[in-house]
C-alpha cells in the first residue's frame, strides 16, 4: 500500500473478527515500531503482544475506553523506560504500528495509557519492570466491517503559514 493512501485511509477499528493474526504479521507490525522515530536514537521501547484471551478480557475490564480490547485477537501494549522523551517516542511507535497494521489491512485502535489511573495494574498484569512506563496499547484484528472516515477539520482551517 502506498504510504500516503495508508496514511489518508486508516480509521480506528471497535469491531474485530475472530480470525487469528500470523505470528510473522505481528512481528513484522511490532518491526515498524521497532523503527520509529526516537530522541537520541534512545529506544526505551518494549511491546508486550498479547494474545491470550482471559489476559485481553481482563485488560479491557480494566480500561473503559478499550472494552474491544476483549474481542481483538491481539492487543499490543507499549511500554517505554522513563526517560526524557518517553512519550514522544512511544507514540511514535505506536503510530508506525497503526499504519503497518493498516498496510497488512488489518484494523487497530489505540487506547491511551500515559497517566491513566490502570497504568500500575496494566504494568502489574503483565510484568512490566518499575522502570517501564505504560504510553499506550492497542487493539489489532480484521475488522467486522469497513469503517467510515470521521469528519475532520479542513486543511485551510488548521494549516498556517509564517505564523499562528
Amino acid at each position: 500500500m502506498d504510504a500516503i493512501r495508508t496514511l489518508k485511509t486508516r480509521r480506528s477499528v471497535r469491531a474485530y473478527r475472530p480470525d487469528p493474526v500470523l505470528d510473522a504479521v505481528i512481528a513484522d507490525i511490532v518491526d515498524c515500531g521497532r523503527l520509529a522515530a526516537t530522541a537520541r536514537n534512545i529506544q526505551p521501547w518494549e511491546f508486550v503482544v498479547v494474545t491470550d484471551p482471559a489476559t485481553r478480557r481482563k485488560l479491557a475490564e480494566l480500561i473503559d475506553t478499550g472494552r474491544f480490547i476483549a474481542d481483538a485477537p491481539v492487543c499490543i501494549v507499549v511500554f517505554c523506560r522513563d526517560v526524557k522523551y518517553y512519550l514522544e517516542d512511544g507514540s511514535a511507535a505506536i503510530q508506525n504500528m497503526l499504519l503497518a497494521a493498516h498496510a497488512h489491512s488489518l484494523g487497530s485502535c489505540w487506547v491511551a495509557g500515559d497517566k491513566k489511573p490502570y497504568c500500575a495494574a496494566v504494568a502489574q498484569m503483565l510484568g512490566a519492570p518499575a522502570d517501564q512506563k505504560l504510553v499506550g496499547l492497542f487493539a489489532l484484528g480484521y475488522a467486522v466491517a469497513a469503517t467510515s472516515m470521521p469528519s475532520k477539520r479542513e486543511l485551510k482551517e488548521v494549516l498556517h503559514r509564517e505564523r499562528f
